[in-house]
Formats: structure tokens, sequence, C-alpha cells
């Protein structure tokens, strides 16, 4: 891998794009480039090959977009065809993400004729999609439904000149390596791929290896620096019901422009969502098992803020560039750290600053230790008053996990530690040997013994009827009951 000097940008004018794409980020009211826009609009302009890591919220979508956009339009200026295959093939590892990525493209195009967009997802369709796809010069596909297109020979990937893979990391938790493999192989006649991640574990490594060639990388931000722009709270719950209470508060807080609450399951999700529905609440809830139609529905209702609440699993965590986002609630934990971070990415968009509250019980301070070392800093608890836990804080050191384990036979509760028993209060932890342990022993001798004596004595059946001569068995009741069923057929035969 190599790197290349930036150059010093002063707007989106530097970069010289053509009239109407110019036309269009001034439109949208983008005036200067964000970081990663300014390091790598300039070097896809060039062609190069790019693995980027950037965190969420930063702009990403429109650094890939607006150079391979400004590519394609200056081609088709300069040679017009009708295409029999996307140039422009951007892959999204969820839908939602899809689509949101589809949505800005299309803005940008706003004032460009003859170019078109299409988006291949799983879960619509195939009739309307394959439509869309007649004369697309930029698609925009889930891996799965991408194959699916292109096995059956309703897609042709030969004319690929860029290939874009969003949200690699998420690509590879979702199991997509392999498809992601075969994509590669079918476009093998690119000549640009960028890989966005939000970091460069050695499995993003040895995916850039079989997809680019001498990639530059570009690291913006890591996933431990904080936003200055969002504010984090964690609230210590009891219970269940203490953690609902907590909610509430935020329910009927009137500074909440739009939020999104992540429930933990499905199950949360749907139940949550209808019960706030049945309080009278502006609520929608978003998740993996829901039809896409519905999905899609239901997001379109929340962007155009005709619901203020969003009740979601993780499948909201990436992709939903929603600016009036003011709140993200957690009520629980991702089974990912990194997941956090993408969680509380949702707010704090298009400049704007954001709160991000998670609620955390006695279950969670695990999921907090590893979301800890992931930031690299600590998340200090926050008290709603009137809501105030009535455990006392665990003691949590920054980012690292305790190195002595709780120990199992004396009970601690939240917040408790070994420093707090003096030694001669402590509970007592388990019987003496003498009292405990020779008592259950001199129990289960004579059992033995009678168990051996059950077994001497001879049995009245033979085969399988030893094993029902026990007391209480079926022996007692049958005088016939003690003989197998194969015995008891072979003696009637002899008779």
């Amino acid at each position: 891998m190599s790197t290349l000097p930036i150059p010093a940008s002063s707007g989106f004018a530097a970069f010289q794009l053509q009239a109407s794409l110019q036309a269009a980020i001034d439109a949208l009211g983008f005036h200067s480039p964000t970081p990663v826009q300014e390091q790598v609009i300039p070097q896809a302009l060039a062609g190069k090959d790019l693995l980027v890591s950037s965190q969420t919220g930063s702009g990403k979508t429109a650094a890939f977009l607006i150079p391979l956009l400004q590519r394609l339009l200056s081609s088709r200026n300069s040679a017009m065809r009708l295409p029999s295959g996307p140039s422009i093939l951007v892959l999204s590892p969820t839908r939602e993400l899809a689509q949101q990525v589809a949505d800005d493209a299309i803005d940008l195009l706003k004032g460009s004729r003859g170019v078109r967009v299409a988006t291949v997802v799983g879960g619509l369709p195939y009739g309307k999609q394959l439509q869309a796809l007649r004369g697309a010069d930029l698609v925009v596909a889930t891996p799965g439904r991408l194959l699916d297109l292109y096995r059956t020979r309703k897609i042709r990937l030969d004319q690929v000149v860029h290939v874009v893979v969003d949200e690699a990391d998420r690509m590879l938790d979702l199991g997509f390596a392999e498809d992601l493999q075969a994509i590669a192989l079918a476009s093998a006649q690119r000549e640009q791929t960028l890989m966005f991640s939000a970091t460069f574990a050695p499995r993003i490594m040895q995916l850039a290896e079989k997809l680019t060639k001498d990639p530059i990388r570009i690291a913006i931000t890591a996933l431990n620096q904080p936003k200055p722009d969002i504010s984090e709270l964690i609230h210590l719950a009891d219970h269940e019901s203490h953690r609902i209470k907590l909610l509430e508060h935020y329910l009927s807080d009137s500074s909440v422009d739009q939020a999104v609450i992540f429930a933990r399951t499905q199950v949360e999700c749907e139940q949550l969502g209808e019960k706030l529905t049945a309080q009278g609440l502006s609520v929608t809830y978003l998740h993996g098992a829901l039809p896409q139609s519905v999905r899609t529905r239901r997001l379109n209702a929340f962007r155009e803020k005709r619901v203020q609440w969003l009740v979601a699993t993780d499948v909201a965590a990436r992709g939903l560039d929603v600016p009036s986002i003011s709140h993200v609630i957690n009520l629980g934990l991702p089974m990912k750290p990194e997941d956090y971070v993408h969680r509380i990415g949702r707010t704090a968009r298009a400049g704007r600053s954001g709160v991000a509250v998670t609620m955390v019980e006695v279950s969670d301070m695990r999921k907090l230790r590893a979301i800890e070392r992931v930031i690299e800093r600590r998340l200090e608890n926050s008290v709603i008053p009137g809501l105030e836990p009535k455990v006392r804080p665990l003691v949590r050191n920054a980012g690292k996990p305790s190195t002595r384990p709780p120990s199992r036979s004396r009970p601690q509760s939240f917040g408790q530690s070994d420093r707090e028993f003096p030694r001669t209060e402590r509970p007592a932890i388990a019987k003496p040997r003498s009292e405990g342990w020779q008592d259950r022993s001199s129990v289960a001798k004579p059992r033995r013994l009678e168990s051996a004596e059950t077994r001497s004595q001879p049995s009245r059946g033979s085969g399988f009827a030893g094993f029902a001569s026990k007391p209480g068995s079926r022996s007692d009741a049958s005088p016939r009951a003690g003989q197998s069923r194969w015995a008891g057929k072979r003696v009637n035969s002899r008779a």
C-alpha cells in the first residue's frame, strides 16, 4: 500500500466538478468538504484504489459518490452510448443502507440527464428491480440479491468500471465474504475498487488484498475518538421496571426532536412499539423480520418527520441518515461493542449536536466494559433526580475489566466489591467439611448398599425384566409385570 500527499482544497470548487454536479452539491447545502471528503475525492478522481477507515457520520457516502459520478458524467459527455450494464457498482450490507446510498446518488444527479440509478436488494419483487436495471449506470445492491440476478443472467457485470464496498466490516459480520469474492470475480475487468470500513482489522486487510490493487490507505478517525457534539449519558437501572421509568422520562422530554430507541430483540422491539403507540405517541418500529416494503414505508415516514419515535433493532444502527435525530436511546447494549459507536452515530449529523442515552443493568456490565475497551475511555454515570438507582454504582476501571472475578460462594450485589466486607464481618461462605461433606457421604453409603441388595435379588422374569423389579415400579402392580413383553410371548408359544 502507498500513501500520496493530499493537496489542500478550498471547497468543492477545487475539484473542478461538472457544472450539474457542482450545482447539486450547492443545492444540498454542502459548502466545504469534510476531512474524509478532502482526502478521498482527489485520490478517487485519479483512479486509485482506496481503503478508507472513517467514523460514521463523517460524510463518506458523498466521498465516493462525488468522484465516481464526476468520472461517469465526464465519460458520457465524451462518448454517448446506451450501457448494456452498470459502470458503477456500490455494495452495501443492509437494505436500508443501500436505499440511503441510492437516494444520495439521486440527489447528486438531479441536474444531470441520462444517468439512471437502480437499487437491488432482497425482500422486493424481482419485476420492479429488473425494470429499474434497464439502462442503469449506477447500481446499489446487497450482495445476495445481486448474485441471484447475476447467476440467472438478469444483470451483466462485465461493464463495471468502479466498485465500492461500503461497510466492509459489517459485510464480513453478515457472512458476505464469499459473495464479495464471487462478485469481484464477475467484475474482474474493473479499473477501480474503493473499500470503506470502520476499522483496519486483519480480516479487512485480507479481504482488501483480494479485491484491491495497491490501495492507498486513508484513516480519518478511529472508533475510540469521541465525537464532541454527542453527549453520552449512562443510567444505571436496578431492574426492568426501573429501566422503563428512565425511558418514560425521555418520552416526556420536550427537547427531543426525533429519537431512535434501540431494543435488544425483535420481540422487545415490537412489544415496545405497540405499547407506545397505544399510549398515543407518534411511534413506529423496525426490525429485520419485517417485509422490505413495510420497512421502507416506515423509514420514509420517520425521515419525513411524520413520526417522532423509531423503535428499532441494530438493523438501523447503520445507514440511517436523518439530521433531525436529536436523541439515541439504548434500552440495552449491543452484542458487539463496535455497534455502540454506530448506534450513537445516528445523532449529531449534518453539523448538529445530539444526546446518546444508555440504560445499563447489572447483567450488562461486561458489555459496558467491552465498549469502554473499544472506545478507550470511561463512560460516566448520570443520574436523573427522582430516578436514582438504589444500588451503588459499580466501581469500573477506565476501559479495563476487573482482573479478580467475584467469588461464587459469597453473594455479591450490584455495586459491592470485596473491600466492602471487613474480614471480621464477611458472611459465611460454606459449612465446615465435618458438617457438610461427611453428612452427605454418610447418607449416600446406605443408598448404595440398598441398591446393591435390590439388584442381588432374583428377578421374576428374563430378558429386560430385571430393570423393572425395583420397589415402586410396574412389578408391584401386576404378577406378570416383572416379565418382559418378549419373555411373555416366548412362554406363551411354548405353552
